[in-house]
């Protein structure tokens, strides 16, 4: 086992799932420590006790929390492969920019689709979430320049902050019957979740729709 680099996890969250895309794209071998929701471990508690949540990188003993503040720690420890952030100052800037949105504005409104009660709300919603998506549509034919990701030849920052909220967006897609990448309005997005989830630092850690949604079941009994 290596003891170098830990993970505190756990297979459905996004956040954590961009921490392990950040790791496979170093070749950074790394111990995963699957985190039960319902009962944190005392290494977590430990590790992260002002929010108490994954995940939690443990490199050296010393532990790292919040997910895109590991991607950054993670692309500047390991700097020698596969670079996530942009070198160009403007584009790194435009690239966080994107991923606060991301965080703060996109993948809350994608949440509260499941809690709306009135069908008028959940309409909103989704048409805020698609209104985003053609936003981000924009941004990765200015970011791509022409290339296959929002990094251009090779995933980067923003690559990682959306596409890890991908297999939620297919249970959002299912659970409403709707559409929230499509071929007439997001048909660039369409072919980039494509290739990014067939990514090899991606492919094998994406969770997979089917257990997503039975997992999603649960939240809801909950």
């Amino acid at each position: 086992m290596n003891n170098e680099v830990k993970l505190l996890g756990a297979w459905p969250s996004p956040y954590v799932l961009r921490v392990r895309i950040a790791l496979n794209m170093k070749s950074v071998k790394y111990d995963f420590h699957e985190e039960k929701l319902s009962s944190k471990s005392q290494l977590l508690l430990q590790s992260n006790p002002i929010y108490k949540k994954i995940p939690v990188l443990i490199h050296k003993e010393k532990p790292l929390c919040e997910s895109l503040i590991i991607v950054q720690y993670v692309d500047d420890v390991w700097f020698s492969a596969s670079p996530i952030l942009p070198s160009d100052p403007y584009d790194r800037a435009i690239a966080r920019f994107w991923t606060v949105y991301i965080d703060q504005t996109l993948y809350p409104t994608m949440r509260s689709i499941r809690g709306a009660s009135e069908e008028d709300e959940k309409k909103r919603l989704i048409e805020e979430v698609r209104k985003g998506l053609t936003m981000l549509e924009g941004v990765f034919k200015d970011s791509s320049k022409g290339k296959g990701f929002y990094g251009g030849d090779q995933i980067g920052l923003l690559d990682i902050a959306l596409g890890s909220f991908l297999g939620w967006l297919r249970v959002v897609e299912i659970i409403n019957g709707v559409k929230l990448l499509d071929q007439n309005n997001t048909p660039e997005l369409l072919k980039w979740a494509e290739r990014f989830c067939a990514h090899s630092a991606v492919k094998d850690v994406m969770p997979e729709t089917g257990r997503l949604l039975e997992f999603s079941k649960t939240l809801a009994k909950g």
